[in-house]
């Protein structure tokens, strides 16, 4: 019998779904501990045959329809969706839901502790769902501060914010399109999209190039409204408790001083 470690995955996760989440009421002693297969591809809605085929390792490649039914009828976490998809060599994205989802308290804690870097914390369509104090601050000259995107290409603070306003464009818009394409969130993305596409005309031509370059690090010169020039190290991470999100982490350059810009010793700046 041909071999599959998506096969045995089906397995062990049906052997751990008590019959009762699914509607069944066991009636004597069960053979098998969990779901069988004919019970699986029942609440999943497949063959019985086609569902013995995937576990059995003769069909390497169900559907993302098939795999997101297998994953509702055994109550597959996000990690274990994840691992499912990659089994089966499929793209694996978030539904609508998990995609607006809120950021975690702890998260939003960690954020505010941090006094020297700024953080953001976006979502797979790049709006702002937290910012820090020290974010708040360094973005205080924006009309709004709901979607990144809308930042660089509408507000008209950025063309003197962003000081390589162009790169800043064509970098923000290729974040889309490698973060859109981990979930499914139809009804915001074609918002969104729609009001780019009608207010800004630059967006069709940068979008039209297709790039798609995530944020990793970056080093920004950013003219603040009110503290001047100053020179920025950005960070993306993902977030592992919320997935298809990124925290956008900064720290300020302290800004170079000549020798004979240098304060004199025992003079003192406060």
């Amino acid at each position: 019998m041909p071999h599959s470690e998506l096969g045995e995955f089906l397995r062990t996760r049906r052997a751990k779904v008590p019959p009762e989440l699914v509607g069944i009421t066991s009636a004597g002693h069960r053979r098998v501990s969990g779901l069988r297969r004919d019970e699986v591809a029942s609440d999943a809605g497949v063959s019985v045959e086609y569902y013995r085929r995937i576990e059995q390792g003769r069909e390497l490649h169900p559907s993302e329809q098939v795999l997101a039914s297998l994953a509702r009828t055994l109550r597959l976490t996000v990690d274990e969706q994840r691992h499912l998809y990659a089994l089966a060599g499929v793209a694996w994205r978030l539904d609508e839901g998990l995609a607006s989802r809120p950021v975690p308290s702890e998260l939003l804690t960690l954020l505010d502790s941090w006094k020297e870097a700024g953080a953001i914390v976006l979502d797979p369509v790049l709006d702002i769902l937290a910012m820090n104090e020290r974010a708040k601050d360094l973005f205080s000259g924006f009309r709004s501060t709901r979607n990144l995107l809308e930042m660089v290409l509408l507000d008209p603070a950025a063309r003197t914010f962003f000081v390589e306003w162009e790169a800043s464009a064509e970098a923000t818009v290729a974040n889309l399109r490698a973060s859109a394409d981990f979930a499914a969130v139809p009804t915001r993305l074609r918002q969104l999209m729609a009001t780019l596409r009608r207010e800004s005309p630059h967006f069709p031509e940068l979008w039209a190039r297709h790039d798609v370059r995530p944020k990793m690090h970056e080093t920004k010169e950013l003219l603040h409204h009110h503290r001047g020039l100053l020179t920025i190290d950005f960070h993306a991470f993902g977030v592992a408790s919320a997935p298809g999100h990124q925290l956008l982490v900064y720290h300020e350059r302290e800004p170079f001083l000549a020798p004979s810009q240098a304060v004199p010793p025992g003079i003192s700046l406060g």
